[in-house]
């Protein structure tokens, strides 16, 4: 269904899609499998509150990009030590992340259209610093997208300037898993098979230029 909202892509050389690991990328890979488009993943770690980790307080993405989500630091009273511990480990956990998922150099995201995909939108962060850390490559343009989002952000972005690109919005959103049936946690084994088969034309013959 997502795939079908972003069928103008489909069959273009310098169109990208990225997936958000874990969660984002089986999305991901049915997106670019249908545009019959190029995949890869683009690291980015929650920064979860403290005692409270699937509360995000916060995002890291490639590239040394740091995003704050301020309403949520400021209401839990969250102390700089505490933000710069979670950060700290949680960078660690995106350089390991960012050699084991790749056998080789990441796409040329230079020049163009890059699809961002995650398997749903709660608070934001994490799309946030993805958004952000993709701008630095001198893409064409950024296109959000997931198969739901709380509706205020799908607002925001688009006033930003970023496409965004959903399935369903609902204003009274509370999770991501509330919206699947399964919503079992992504492996990491799964991410790299997911890769590998998408690198050779999603079991086909198929192969995908760079972009200029």
């Amino acid at each position: 269904m997502l795939a079908q909202k972003l069928e103008n892509f489909a069959g273009n050389s310098e169109v990208v899609v990225l997936g958000l690991p874990r969660g984002g990328v089986p999305v991901a890979y049915e997106v670019a499998r249908k545009l019959n488009v190029a995949l890869d993943v683009f690291l980015v770690r929650k920064l979860g509150a403290p005692g409270n980790e699937e509360l995000a307080m916060g995002a890291i993405a490639s590239g040394r990009v740091c995003v704050l989500n301020s309403e949520v630091v400021a209401s839990l009273g969250i102390a700089q030590r505490e933000i710069d511990q979670t950060i700290a480990k949680e960078r660690g956990n995106l350089e390991r992340r960012e050699l084991d998922y790749r056998s080789g150099s990441p796409v040329d995201l230079h020049g163009c259209s890059v699809i961002l995909v995650d398997d749903g939108m709660a608070t934001g962060a994490s799309m946030r610093a993805a958004a952000l850390a993709v701008r630095m490559h001198d893409v064409k343009e950024v296109v959000i997208a997931a198969p739901i989002a709380e509706a205020g952000l799908v607002e925001e972005f688009q006033r930003n300037g970023a496409r965004t690109v959903c399935v369903f919005t609902a204003s009274d959103f509370a999770s991501v898993s509330e919206w699947y049936e399964d919503f079992t946690q992504t492996t990491d084994d799964e991410v790299r098979q997911l890769l590998a088969a998408a690198k050779s034309g999603f079991g086909g013959a198929h192969s995908f230029s760079k972009c200029a």
